[in-house]
């Protein structure tokens, strides 16, 4: 059997992040990993602000990496993003998505014409007339410009897939425990709740780590670069410096305000699910004293996720060592390069 690969690619707000996974005789196995820096401001919110940097960052990472292919499996993070339980008439799968913009019109709280929609359903038949599923909707001009910004590059997308969705592939722990997965970037944190691989919900919180490190920035009255280096060696940990960790604390909890919330809303839905594990990823999660925090405030268990532990037994061992080193930043990669099938 020939082997095949897939290559994920994430493009986030501080690096452009790609994972190839290859499936042979002996399954899937991790093969490669790279990251390339972008300049600041170059993407923001998921929208690409600099398609010039964007496209010179994805040549060089393929230039200094030896990717097997060319084709990618491309992340979207945006907050305009909408991810919502609801039921829709039972067609097949081809006559569904082209019903959705007349289903989803008077509901969705973006235009239709201005959005590319989706619905993954959460049965495999529905009961009678409807099927109950995620209707996903994603504003259309920031992807395709995040699409068209890639190929410049040289790269073909073959499939565009939300990061929740490939964070949930990657970093889920399959269990009788109702688990929330969240991903905390430099701009956006991502909640991902979901029961033995099912999405309940999906959230994209506009707060990240750069929040922290303005608010630590403006209010000890020093640079960025080390408003950011405090952060990192003090975090919430009071013992080097209790004024750091007061004012990191200050900034984190409309975060922690956020997550809460969105637990309570699970908990006040139709049904009623309550998260008992927490699993941290990102960038964020590496705050020193995040998670002791976070299971304090939110009463769950907090653990970080381990975005290799399907394929690390199958993965090379190059590729390995540099994802070891930042795994916690790789998991919407890796989830992209697994693709929908991996999660059972």
């Amino acid at each position: 059997m020939a082997v095949k690969t897939s290559i994920g690619l994430d493009i986030g707000s501080t690096a452009v992040r790609a994972v190839e996974a290859a499936r042979g005789k002996q399954g899937l196995s991790l093969t490669r990993f790279a990251v390339q820096p972008l300049p600041a401001g170059a993407v923001s919110g998921g929208v690409i602000r600099d398609g010039q940097a964007v496209t010179s960052a994805i040549k060089h990472l393929w230039g200094s990496n030896r990717f097997r292919g060319r084709q990618v499996v491309l992340g979207v993070t945006n907050r305009q993003v909408v991810v919502r339980e609801m039921a829709v008439s039972n067609l097949p799968d081809k006559e569904l998505r082209k019903s959705l913009p007349f289903q989803v019109r008077q509901i969705l709280p973006l235009p239709v014409e201005h959005s590319l929609l989706d619905f993954h359903r959460l049965a495999e038949h529905g009961s009678g007339s409807t099927v109950k599923g995620l209707l996903i909707a994603a504003p259309k001009e920031p992807v395709l410009t995040m699409v068209n910004t890639t190929e410049q590059a040289g790269l073909q997308v073959v499939e565009v897939d939300l990061a929740s969705f490939a964070l949930l592939r990657s970093a889920s722990r399959l269990d009788a425990v109702v688990e929330a997965i969240v991903d905390i970037g430099a701009q956006a944190t991502t909640v991902v709740v979901h029961a033995d691989g099912q999405p309940l919900i999906v959230r994209t919180i506009p707060r990240g780590g750069h929040e922290i490190t303005d608010v630590l920035a403006k209010r000890r009255e020093i640079s960025e670069e080390a408003a950011e280096t405090a952060k990192h060696q003090v975090g919430l940990v009071p013992g080097t410096d209790p004024e750091v960790a007061a004012v990191v604390g200050e900034a984190v909890r409309p975060l922690v305000n956020e997550i809460r919330s969105s637990f309570a809303y699970l908990n006040a839905g139709p049904q009623h699910s309550r998260v008992a594990r927490l699993a941290l990823s990102g960038g964020g999660s590496l705050l020193p004293g995040l998670a002791d925090l976070l299971a304090d405030q939110l009463g769950v268990e907090v653990v970080l996720a381990d975005p290799v532990a399907r394929i690390r037994a199958r993965a090379e061992g190059e590729a390995l060592a540099a994802i070891e080193g930042c795994g916690a930043q790789a998991a919407v990669a890796i989830g992209l390069a697994l693709g929908a099938g991996v999660v059972r």
